[in-house]
């Protein structure tokens, strides 16, 4: 079953809606699954609901409550801009205390997962957050802003071989700074896990399988948790 929930920041005492997605069956552990630019959107409740599935719970939470509550980006030129004017202008600090909100709220062993601009927070939980058990990181376009920051769990990486936002060199910096983090290239280009045309079905399933190992392998297995 889903439902919103409220959680509060300990950074600085704001209080932010988030989905909650209980696990199906035996759970395995819990989740924060990490918006994309445009908010949590049906597709990213969607998300939610299928790491529910596969025994997780999972809470979204919705990180541009400060600035519009509820937020969900229209895929027009208005609602573009309006998502890229938010992802900007959260600053990641804020995110950071926002974040520890969400893995302070689920019972151990807790995972995170983020998509595009949740990507890059992905890095930034397992940089910063207490009891993140590990992480996994879909085309991150700006990690390297977050490049001097170590993760503190374990992480791996997802990037399309032909996404024309993030160029070769800015995996090739982020293998150089981290050899010993796993860092896996699809045939695809940089939304492939989205509901929108850039979607790649082969790419995504590979994905997922791979972020699923890398849980099982730090604590999430079904049943015991």
């Amino acid at each position: 079953m889903a439902e919103p929930v409220t959680l509060k920041s300990a950074e600085d005492g704001f209080s932010f809606g988030a989905y909650h997605a209980a696990a199906e069956d035996a759970r395995r552990g819990g989740l924060v699954l990490i918006q994309e630019i445009f908010g949590v959107t049906a597709h990213i409740r969607a998300l939610a609901d299928g790491y529910a599935g596969d025994g997780y719970e999972v809470l979204t939470p919705s990180l541009y409550d400060r600035r519009q509550p509820g937020f969900e980006a229209g895929l027009d030129a208005q609602g573009l801009a309006l998502a890229r004017r938010y992802s900007e202008e959260a600053p990641w600090d804020e995110v950071a205390g926002d974040l520890a909100a969400a893995v302070a709220a689920l019972k151990p062993p807790v995972f995170v997962v983020g998509y595009c601009w949740g990507g890059t927070a992905t890095w930034l939980a397992a940089a910063r957050c207490e009891g993140v058990a590990a992480a996994s990181s879909f085309y991150g376009r700006r990690i390297p802003e977050l490049i001097g920051e170590a993760p503190r769990c374990p992480i791996i990486l997802h990037f399309g071989r032909n996404d024309p936002t993030i160029p070769p060199t800015t995996v090739e910096a982020i293998a150089a700074a981290y050899p010993e983090i796993p860092i896996h290239l699809y045939d695809a280009g940089h939304g492939f896990v989205s509901d929108r045309s850039d979607h790649d079905d082969e790419a995504a399933r590979l994905a997922h399988l791979r972020t699923l190992q890398l849980f099982t392998r730090h604590g999430g297995g079904r049943g015991e948790n």
